[in-house]
């Protein structure tokens, strides 16, 4: 059942529109994000469902009341929206405790004893309740954001980057602490962020936005796996793009006869495919002898980063597919486990796991 509707949403800045014609639609408790580059409409978007700013056309539904449409609109403080900011946003002068009764009121007689309870559900001791904003680590902070927007028992919680000042092993554990606390408050969520390993982590849907629309809609495996086109697919991850030609629900490319995701035929074509779904074997340049049919390649750079190991492989043997010259002598990049990565000048046989995506 679907909560959020937004229909023909449009909102332009003197000529730019930084929102072109908006169609979406939210189920009731998931959870969305919305990724796209820098001055794509994201913010936007979001300040137009909070009420922050108004749309020029276009109509948006929460529930079943019309927030803004047909001339009208509701105001920001009346939607029963939960809105988290990329810097909190909390207020300086007021203790932790005050910042998450904020929008509670004083004539609440729980008030008190639900601040505790909110501050125990982010993960946040008691104790802190009594102290400043700044007296927090950027964590806590986005913690205390977290349940002052949940103290109004909101409809709909919008997050605008909220993870993105946090460093790397804060921002997962957090990134998944939120997670779990909306799904077990049933709180319907908008994600906006820039981090696509984020969006397809955190969401149940997602939403490329680019130019002020949507440039596809769907889960996260199905826009990681099936992307439209090659700046989505790039978008959301590396990606190996290559010239083929399609037959009989396979690809004749330079890695050589590779299973895809369509039966019809196509004389020119590209496919994608993920560089985890390429697998290398260690051989000798005497292995490649007599294995005519099957890719072989050569390491020519290796960058070791701990666990992962980035390596670009060379193709030594490809036999000529459509617009080969396309591809070229340019190294396929791969990551690979850093333990066991084949070093530079090493000669590898790849393999192929799963099916290559066809661009329409």
């Amino acid at each position: 059942m679907s909560i959020l509707e937004l229909k023909g949403l449009y909102k332009r800045y003197g000529p730019v529109a930084a929102v072109a014609g908006l169609d979406l639609s939210v189920a009731s408790g998931s959870r969305t994000a919305i990724v796209g580059p820098s001055g794509c409409g994201k913010t936007t978007l979001l300040r137009l469902i909070a009420g922050f700013e108004i749309p020029d056309q276009g109509r948006i539904t929460l529930g079943s009341e019309v927030l803004a449409g047909d001339a009208a609109a509701v105001p920001a403080y009346r939607r029963g929206i939960g809105v988290v900011a990329q810097d909190g946003a909390l207020f300086p002068h007021l203790t932790i405790g005050d910042n998450i009764g904020f929008g509670m009121g004083g004539g609440d007689e729980r008030r008190a004893e639900r601040i505790v309870e909110l501050a125990y559900i982010v993960g946040l001791d008691k104790v802190v309740l009594k102290r400043r904003p700044h007296e927090l680590s950027g964590g806590q902070q986005q913690r205390v954001a977290l349940a002052r927007a949940m103290a109004m028992k909101p409809r709909l919680m919008l997050l605008d980057e909220p993870f993105s000042a946090l460093d790397t092993a804060l921002r997962a554990s957090m990134r998944k602490a939120v997670a779990e606390l909306l799904e077990e408050a049933g709180i319907t969520t908008i994600l906006v962020t820039h981090d696509q390993a984020e969006a397809l982590s955190f969401a149940s849907q997602v939403a490329v936005m680019r130019d002020g629309k949507f440039s596809q809609v769907g889960s996260p495996r199905d826009l990681y796996l099936r992307p439209k086109d090659r700046m989505i697919a790039e978008f959301l991850g590396d990606a190996i793009i290559l010239p083929a030609k399609i037959a009989d629900g396979f690809a004749n490319s330079p890695l050589g006869r590779v299973a895809v995701d369509t039966r019809e035929r196509r004389d020119v074509a590209r496919i994608m495919l993920r560089p985890e779904q390429i697998g290398l074997k260690r051989t000798s340049r005497e292995g490649m002898s007599g294995t005519p049919d099957m890719p072989f390649g050569e390491v020519t750079e290796s960058e070791f980063a701990g666990s992962m190991c980035t390596i670009a492989v060379r193709l030594l043997n490809n036999a000529d597919p459509p617009d080969a010259a396309a591809i070229g002598n340019t190294p396929l990049i791969l990551r690979k486990p850093g333990m066991d990565a084949p070093a530079v000048g090493e000669i590898v046989r790849l393999t192929v796991s799963g099916k290559a995506h066809v661009f329409a």
